[in-house]
C-alpha cells in the first residue's frame, strides 16, 4: 500500500497516456459485459424448449395448382395415406409452427371490442383433431377440443369469417389476461366474438419472437380443419424411425393421391431449428470474435504502454535496485500501477455498460443486463491487465543495479 501514493504521483505526470488506456479499458468493459449478455440470450434462444416434441416431428409443405374445390377432402385422404406409412404415429394440418419467421396473430380482449385494458396480441395455431397429439403439447388444465367444436375451413375467406367455438391458450397468456384468477372456463373476445377457454397448455412458443421475451409464449389454439393449401402437414414418427425415409414415403403417397401439386418443404424439425437459428449462431460467433479482438487490442495497449514506461524508467529502476529494491518490489510496482489504471477504466466501463444496456432495452426490447455480469467483466479485465503487464514488469525487474551507474 505504501507504493500507491508514488504510483499515483507518477501517473498524474502522464495524464494523456493514462486517460487513453483507461478509456480503452472502459470501452472494452462496456462492450464485454453487454456482449456476454447478448451471447447468453442467443444461446438461451437456441436451446429454448418450444412446447412441442421436436425430436419426433417433420414438416411437409404442399401447395395446389389453381383452385381446388376438394382440397379438404383430399387433405383427409392425404392424412390417411401418411398415417399408413410404417413408423408414423400421427399427422396433423396446422396453420404454422414455432420455427418460422412470420406468424398469424390476433388481439384478444376481456370484453367485446376491447382494444385496451389487459387485451393482448397472441399467435394463432389453427389445427385439426390431431394437432395437440402430433405436436406433443401437454394440456395442464382443462381438456382438448371436442369433435363438435371443430370447424371445416375450406379457404382463406372462410377462415376470416369463422367464429371459433372454443379456445386453448398457453399458461403465460392465461396469466397475462387473468393475473388474479384461473383462466380456465373464462371467456376471451375476438372483436365481438366470445370464445370460452377450455384448456391450458404448459407452453407453445410464438413464431418469430425472441424466446427471452414473455410475449414469446402468448399463443392460442383454435379448432379449425384447414386444407393442405393453407397449412403444412406435421408428421409425428415413432422413436427410432428414420424421419428422412418417412418424408420420402409421404411425398410418394401424396403424389399418388394427386400428382398435380407442388411439393414444398420436406424437413425434420431439427433441420428447421438449424435454419431458424442460423442467424443467431452467426451473431454469437460475431459477438465472440469482436469481444476477443477488443480484449487482444486492450492487452496490446497495456503491453505497449508498460514497455514504453520501462524503457523510460530504466535509470530510475536501476537506482531503486541499487538502493535495495528486490525484483519482487519492481514487479509489484508495475502490477499495482496497471491495476489502478484498469480499475479506473472498469469503473467508467461499468457506467457505460449500463448506459448501452438501457439503449438496447429501449430500441430492441432486450432484458436488463444482469448485475453479476459487471463484476465478471471487471475480473476479466483485471486478470487481462495483470497478464498483459507481466512481461514488461519482468523485464523491468531484471534490470541490474549497475544500470544506474552506467546511465550517469
Amino acid at each position: 500500500m505504501n507504493q500507491i501514493r508514488p504510483i499515483l504521483s507518477t501517473l498524474t505526470r502522464h495524464k494523456s497516456a493514462v486517460f487513453i488506456l483507461m478509456l480503452e479499458v472502459a470501452l472494452t468493459c462496456a462492450i464485454l459485459c453487454n456482449a456476454i449478455n447478448l451471447v447468453r440470450l442467443r444461446v438461451d434462444s437456441i436451446n429454448s424448449p418450444l412446447g412441442i416434441d421436436e425430436s419426433a416431428l417433420s414438416l411437409l409443405g404442399v401447395s395446389g395448382i389453381g383452385n381446388d374445390a376438394n382440397a379438404l377432402a383430399l387433405s383427409r385422404t392425404d392424412k390417411e395415406a401418411i398415417r399408413a406409412i410404417p413408423g408414423v404415429e400421427s399427422v396433423a394440418l396446422v396453420s404454422q409452427t414455432p420455427l418460422q419467421n412470420g406468424s398469424w396473430n390476433s388481439s384478444f380482449g376481456l370484453k367485446p371490442d376491447d382494444p385496451g385494458g389487459r387485451s393482448n396480441n397472441a399467435t394463432l395455431y389453427m389445427g385439426d383433431d390431431e394437432m395437440l397429439r402430433t405436436f406433443g403439447t401437454h394440456i395442464i388444465r382443462g381438456r382438448n377440443f371436442n369433435p363438435e367444436e371443430y370447424l371445416d375451413i375450406p379457404d382463406v375467406a372462410a377462415q376470416s369469417s369463422a367464429i371459433p367455438r372454443a379456445l386453448i391458450i398457453t399458461e403465460a397468456f392465461a396469466k397475462k389476461m387473468f393475473p388474479d384468477s384461473d383462466a380456465l372456463g373464462k371467456t376471451l373476445y375476438l372483436d365481438t366474438t366470445p370464445i370460452p377457454i377450455v384448456g391450458i397448455v404448459d407452453r407453445l412458443q410464438r413464431p418469430g419472437r425472441d424466446p427471452s421475451l414473455e410475449s414469446a409464449q402468448y399463443s392460442a389454439l383454435l379448432p379449425f380443419r384447414m386444407p393442405f393449401t393453407m397449412s403444412p402437414y406435421i408428421i409425428r414418427t415413432k422413436a427410432g424411425v428414420n424421419r428422412g425415409e418417412v418424408l420420402k414415403a409421404a411425398v410418394a403417397a401424396l403424389q399418388k393421391n394427386d400428382a398435380h401439386r407442388i411439393i414444398g418443404d420436406q424437413k425434420t424439425f431439427g433441420e428447421l431449428r438449424d435454419e431458424y437459428y442460423a442467424q443467431q449462431k452467426a451473431m454469437i460467433w460475431l459477438l465472440s470474435t469482436v469481444t476477443l479482438v477488443l480484449l487482444m487490442v486492450t492487452a496490446f495497449g497495456i503491453v505497449g504502454l508498460a514497455s514504453f514506461w520501462v524503457q523510460q524508467r530504466t535509470k530510475q529502476i536501476g537506482v531503486r535496485r541499487a538502493l535495495g529494491a528486490t525484483k519482487g518490489d519492481i514487479l509489484r510496482y508495475f502490477q499495482t500501477e496497471n491495476f489502478l489504471i484498469v480499475t479506473g477504466g472498469v469503473i467508467l466501463g461499468m457506467t457505460m455498460a449500463f448506459g448501452i444496456n438501457q439503449l438496447l432495452m429501449a430500441q430492441y426490447e432486450l432484458p436488463r443486463l444482469p448485475w453479476p455480469y459487471l463484476p465478471i467483466g471487471a475480473v476479466v479485465l483485471w486478470l487481462l491487465g495483470q497478464l498483459a503487464v507481466l512481461w514488461p514488469a519482468l523485464r523491468a525487474a531484471s534490470i541490474p543495479p549497475a544500470t544506474a551507474t552506467r546511465s550517469v
